[in-house]
Parts: structure tokens; sequence; C-alpha cells
């Protein structure tokens, strides 16, 4: 385990991959003139106006974009919000958290482009359903089918890292810490449960996506913002805290053992990343099954993805959080931490906390199967996935039963190295993704016909033409 840390400290996590990151949503926000933040009125308008907005007709093998985005936010809006935030303020100091809001601005420019390049590229498979995601534009835009099998091989084990045993560690130590459930009993259930889901395709999965993400929404932000409110004297504090670490760096309080500078920005890109999954390129997989007219309006609920996640909810978090004190103690890991904070002002808030984790690690345990199930469906095709279904199930109960740091570790190695194929054909493809984006935000409010072709503007000149 020594050695994945290392890799993780100093490669993966480290110096060059902040600056892939970071610098790809930089190069990306300067080439499509920064639209998302100057159009952002527009970016709403199609995305938290058209949430209770029923299509008048779902195209076969499609979903509808509600259930796409709940389906990709079910893999997003996870332990990371919770779990997440608290391990990266008890590593990293309060300053992690600026990281993670600049990893998130720019990361919604990052998840806008890989939607709408999902969307441009996606085909229909055997079963007359909707399939896109990186491996697709990678292999067909990018002309990379080498790259693309080695990011599903890398998105397959993701999944079963951050996508899978990271939640079930979640659940298991949420619930014995809260009501002292053992461990291995919430793995073997929540496999049950899992199981009964994921055998119905993404139809069963968005459905029940759908149901969940507003729910555990609501339930778990409407404490927190009550927790705000009650101690909003204490919240310009809080932020002054965030601010004033993520340039200097935090000093040993209690039994916090400090943070360096580089660290709380490696850590807050980390967990940033883990929770919004901007520039990994998973939730594309999800939002190529949409049911809409142009590939740039589905990139508007890719970069509201990331404004909700992190921008919103991890914000949340992580006031509650500070504003308790519970991050100065060493002692406690991260579901004791957020425990702690909820019930500090409301009575039985670790009930709140451990509920809210419930739901959000089921929903992103689905969410993340779907990604793997089509990322080995590209690898080895359909028969191959029954295999690797039970394997993904079983992965729960080890992942419930594991210890915190291994898990996280683990996590962090595989969403790092599935993300650097997917951020060399944003890089490669920028073309495309200019091109489309002038042609939606021209006339967003114009629904295109079912039958145009969006062909023409991603034929454009490739970058790595001379690796042909």
């Amino acid at each position: 385990m020594e050695i994945v840390k290392w890799l993780n400290d100093t490669i993966i996590w480290g110096i060059p991959m902040l600056v892939l990151m970071l610098g790809t949503g930089v190069y990306l926000t300067f080439k499509t003139k920064a639209v998302i933040f100057t159009r952002f009125g527009t970016v709403m308008a199609n995305t938290l106006k058209t949430v209770f907005r029923k299509p008048k007709e779902i195209e076969a093998g499609t979903i509808t974009p509600f259930q796409a985005v709940c389906t990709a936010l079910a893999g997003t809006v996870g332990t990371g919000n919770i779990v997440g935030v608290a391990v990266a303020i008890s590593v990293g100091g309060p300053g992690a958290i600026f990281w993670m809001w600049t990893s998130a601005v720019l990361g919604m420019v990052t998840k806008y482009a890989e939607t709408t390049l999902a969307l441009a590229y996606r085909e229909k498979n055997a079963k007359g359903e909707y399939v896109g995601g990186p491996m697709y534009y990678i292999s067909k835009g990018l002309g990379f089918p080498k790259l693309a099998y080695l990011f599903c091989l890398l998105t397959a084990f993701s999944s079963i890292g951050g996508g899978n045993i990271v939640q079930a560690n979640a659940v298991a130590g949420s619930l014995k810490d809260a009501v002292s459930i053992p461990a291995l009993a919430s793995g073997l259930l929540l496999a049950l449960f899992v199981a009964l889901v994921v055998v119905g395709g993404i139809k069963r999965i968005a459905r029940v996506a759908e149901k969940l993400v507003p729910i555990m929404a609501l339930i778990y932000t409407g404490a927190a913002i009550f927790i705000l409110i009650v101690q909003r004297s204490q919240i310009p504090s809080a932020l002054a805290t965030i601010f004033t670490d993520a340039f200097t760096g935090t000093a040993a309080i209690g039994g916090f053992t400090g943070a360096s500078l580089m660290y709380a920005a490696r850590i807050g890109v980390a967990r940033g990343v883990f929770t919004n999954e901007a520039g990994l390129g998973s939730a594309p997989i999800a939002h190529s099954t949409a049911n809409t007219d142009h590939p740039a309006r589905q990139g508007c609920w890719g970069a509201f993805e990331v404004f909700f996640d992190t921008i919103i909810m991890c914000t949340i978090t992580a006031l509650v959080i500070i504003i308790s004190g519970t991050w100065k103690d060493a002692s406690i890991d991260g579901v004791e931490m957020s425990n702690r904070a909820f019930s500090a002002i409301i009575p039985g808030g670790e009930y709140i906390v451990s509920i809210g984790i419930v739901l959000f690690a089921f929903a992103t345990i689905i969410a993340w199967y779907y990604y793997s199930e089509k990322a080995i469906e590209y690898i080895a095709g359909e028969k191959a996935i029954l295999v690797y279904r039970f394997f993904y199930i079983g992965s729960l109960v080890y992942g419930a039963v594991a210890t915190l740091d291994v898990v996280w570790e683990i996590s962090d190695l595989f969403n790092g190295l599935m993300a650097i194929p997917n951020l060399i054909a944003l890089i490669g493809l920028v073309g495309p993704i200019v091109a489309l984006t002038n042609d939606f935000f021209a006339d967003p409010e114009t629904i295109r016909p079912k039958e145009q072709s969006y062909a023409s503007l991603i034929q454009t000149k490739r970058y790595f033409k001379r690796f042909h």
C-alpha cells in the first residue's frame, strides 16, 4: 500500500496530474470563450427550468435528459459529498475545499465538453440502445482504438474502487457508528439490493436514480442548511479559514497534524474529482443515453452536475464540519466526523448522515455499475457482462470490511489513471467541442429535428494526426 500512496502523492495526483487536470479545464474554457459562464443563464434555462418538463416523445433506446442527469448525479452525488469532504478537510485542512472549488469551476467546462462529445459520437448497440462515452470519441474521433480499450479497462477498475468499494465502506462505517450494524451484514445487504437493480439495465437504473437523487438531496441538504442557519454567525469565519489555509497550509491544531499548501491542493483536487467526476469520463457514459436534440444541450446538464455537486453540496458539508470543529480531532475518521458535526446541532443528526450515506452510496454503486458494464461490453461483448456482474456485486462485501485509508488510496489511483486517456481526448478533440458549442449557443432555444446530423461539425482536423 505504501507504493500506491507514493504513486498517488508524487505522480497520479502530484504536480503533473494537477497541471493536466486543471490545465485542460483552462484550455477548454479559453477555446470555448468561457461560454458556460458568460451564458450561465442559458445553461440553467436548459437544466433547472426543464426538470419537471416531460418530453413529448422518447426515442427508443434512450432515457429522458432528467433521468440521464439523475443517473450521472447518482454516480457523483455520493459519499464524496459527505465522507470525501470530511476526509479532505481532516488530512488536507480547510484549505483543501478551496482547491475543490477550483477544480469544480474548471470541471464545469470539462464535463460540459466530455458530455457533448459523448452525445456527438454515440451509436446504437445490438439491443437498440444508445451507447457512448470516451471510448467512442477516443476511437472514432481521436482515432486511437487502443487508447479506447485502455480507458475501458481503467473504468472497470475504477468502478470497483471509487464506485463500489469506497461506497460500501462508507455505508458500513456509517451504519456501524450510528446503529451498531456489523460491517459484514451491511455489505451483504447492500450486495443483495444492488443485484436486484442492476439486472434491469439502464432503464431500471435510471428509474431508481430519478427517484433516489432528489429525495436524498432534499433530506441531506435540508438538514445541513438548517444547521448553517442556526450557526450563521460562524459562516464568515469558516469561509475565511478556507481561503486563508488554501495558500498558507494549516498548522497543527489539537489532534490535527497540519497540512502543507501542496498537500491541500493535491487532496482538494483529488477529492473534487472524486465527487464531481469532471475529467474522468464516467458520467458521459450515462449522458450518452439521453433523448435530446443537440449534443451541447445535454452538455449543459454536465456543467450543472458539477455546479450542484461540488459548488453547492460539498460547500454545505464543508461549512458544517468546519463550524463544528470536529475536523481538528485526528482520532476520528470521515464518517464519524460527519456524524458528530450534524449531531452537535441536530439531536439524532448522525441518523440523517447515515440515511444520506446509504442512499447516496446505493445510487452511486448502481450508476458506476452501468459505467463499468458499458466498458466491459466495449472490450469483450455482452457475454462477459454476467461474469463481471458477479465480481462487482461480490466486491461490495469486501469494501464493507476493508480499511478506510486503503480504500481511498486505491480509489484515487484508478480515478487518476482513468482520467488520463479522457483528458488527452478532450484536448485532441477541441475542434469538435468548439464547433458544437458555437452551433448550439447561436440558437439554443430552437429544438432541432431528430434526424439532424452533426457529422459535419465533428469532422475536423485531428491535432494528433502525426501519430496515425
